[in-house]
């Protein structure tokens, strides 16, 4: 089975998603986390490029292109050898991430990034995707706090690009709501892990 996660930035999904993790280990489930871009070493040389805050003049395209590029890599080299050995993978961002940074919020259109992305995938969807949703003023705001938080070039971004970004994702979720639950990751830290980690559960059936 293949769970992704998804959410604007700082919306904590990365730290839930570590402390679920944990509790599903620690249960006897065996579960692999991994990250978009990245994940492999080739899509871990492709995340350097893209989220480098010295590359500011990347093209917006170029950028959908590359994560595209790093996607595929991941897809071959980890995830669809894990899933077809029946594990449990689940991945910190996916396919929805561009079409929210992207198709949304670079304006490039939802479709055409899909559209690009369907010749990475093949196809390929998750089968469960967790959408950590988030005001990005409160978002920025946690980023602003923790220090020990990478800061990286889509950090940099002004606030109606966040805006964007959180508005297509809850777009996502009605229009793929057969695999999207979203959850309200404004709540206290350990009353989102405790939702994640439910929702995760009951999709897996133990």
């Amino acid at each position: 089975m293949f769970v992704t996660i998804e959410g604007p930035e700082g919306s904590g999904k990365s730290s839930v998603t570590k402390e679920v993790v944990k509790r599903l280990n620690n249960e006897g489930i065996e579960v692999i986390l991994t990250r978009e871009p990245g994940g492999t070493p080739i899509a871990e040389e492709i995340r350097n490029v893209i989220l480098d805050k010295k590359n500011t003049n990347m093209d917006s395209r170029t950028e959908a292109l590359l994560y595209a590029a790093a996607r595929r890599q991941h897809l071959v080299e980890k995830v669809w050898p894990l899933v077809k050995e029946g594990k449990l993978v689940i991945s910190d961002r996916f396919l929805d991430s561009s079409l929210a940074y992207q198709g949304g919020a670079r304006n490039i259109g939802i479709d055409k990034v899909l559209e690009m992305n369907q010749f990475a995938t093949e196809g390929y969807y998750p089968d469960l995707t967790l959408l950590f949703d988030i005001e990005p003023e409160i978002g920025l705001s946690r980023i602003a706090a923790n220090k020990g938080r990478e800061v990286n070039r889509l950090d940099l971004e002004k606030i109606e690009f966040h805006h964007f970004v959180r508005n297509t994702f809850l777009s996502l979720a009605e229009r793929f709501k057969d695999r999207y639950v979203i959850i309200d990751a404004s709540k206290p830290f350990d009353e989102v892990v405790d939702i994640a980690y439910r929702v995760i559960k009951e999709r897996i059936g133990k």
